[in-house]
């Protein structure tokens, strides 16, 4: 009984063979189908031997392979046969082709995931578009936004502006603490009240205060360093007693009498009571006299 199955098959076509092991394992063209995704069309064909109607060789051989799979039949037997078959019906002589031969057509991209790479390739596109038009637009202008409450705020603009520059400018000072501070290191200060009483004597190291006693009666000072002295009056700055280095002595260092000097330098600044000498620095502490004189 094998022995005729076998001559049949070798009588058999390639068609005629999967037909008949298809009807053997009782499967329909359509469950033949949905078993392999191969559509109903091309298995009509293979069946009927016309493999050239595929839509190419590598397909025929492919379809042909796993139908074979699916009914139990020798996939490389099969796969030879159709190549056979081919070669006959195109008429060329039997030649290797290197070619793709898909085993699984499942595994052929379908026409639905076609669409949708399509449709995300058309979105990125779009998208791309829209990103890159604003590089090379030029930019749109904005319309004027004026009404009546920006209309009043530009009008009240200039008041404002003077009235915040006014608010700006630090107010002259009108009294408080005498402070003074050493510009330089070692700069030598002996301040005295007006009976000749000593409040200090010493040389103020660089950035050393030294606030002049509130209760100091008629307090002055002297110095040979005035340019290098900074002053201020209720903690803002006055002019210095001098912008030259020269000695200076019984100069009055009360708020009322450093704000009536004038700018250092000038002529009427020598007529406070300050006195100029040529000696290009005072005596030392030790050797400085005990009390000033008046």
């Amino acid at each position: 009984m094998s022995e005729q199955f076998e001559e049949d098959q070798a009588v058999q076509s390639v068609g005629e063979r999967i037909r008949a092991a298809r009807e053997k394992a009782g499967f329909s063209l359509a469950q033949l189908s949905s078993e392999t995704r191969i559509s109903l069309r091309h298995l009509e064909m293979i069946e009927a031997d016309e493999f050239d109607r595929l839509p190419a060789r590598t397909y025929a051989v492919g379809f042909s392979r796993s139908v074979a799979n699916a009914l139990g039949l020798n996939s490389a037997e099969i796969a030879a046969d159709v190549r056979a078959v081919l070669n006959a019906q195109t008429r060329e002589a039997p030649r290797r082709i290197q070619t793709f031969e898909p085993g699984d057509p499942a595994r052929v991209p379908s026409a639905r995931l076609g669409w949708y790479m399509a449709l995300i390739a058309i979105v990125l596109l779009v998208g791309a578009f829209v990103f890159l038009r604003g590089f090379f637009s030029p930019a749109a202008s904005l319309p004027e936004l004026r009404d009546e409450t920006a209309v009043a705020a530009s009008a009240q603009a200039p008041a404002q502006t003077q009235a915040g520059a006014q608010a700006a400018t630090p107010a002259a000072p009108t009294g408080g603490a005498v402070a003074f501070t050493a510009l330089e290191e070692g700069v030598w200060v002996k301040f005295y009240d007006a009976a000749g009483k000593q409040l200090l004597e010493k040389g103020l190291a660089k950035g050393e205060t030294y606030t002049v006693p509130a209760d100091a009666q008629g307090p002055m000072v002297w110095t040979a360093r005035p340019d290098a002295l900074a002053i201020t009056v209720g903690g803002q700055p006055v002019a210095r007693l001098s912008d030259v280095q020269k000695v200076m002595k019984n100069v009055p260092v009360t708020a009322a009498a450093l704000l009536a000097r004038k700018p250092a330098g000038t002529a009427a600044s020598a007529a406070t009571g300050a006195s100029a000498s040529p000696v290009a620095a005072p005596a030392p502490a030790s050797a400085a006299p005990a009390s000033p004189t008046a």
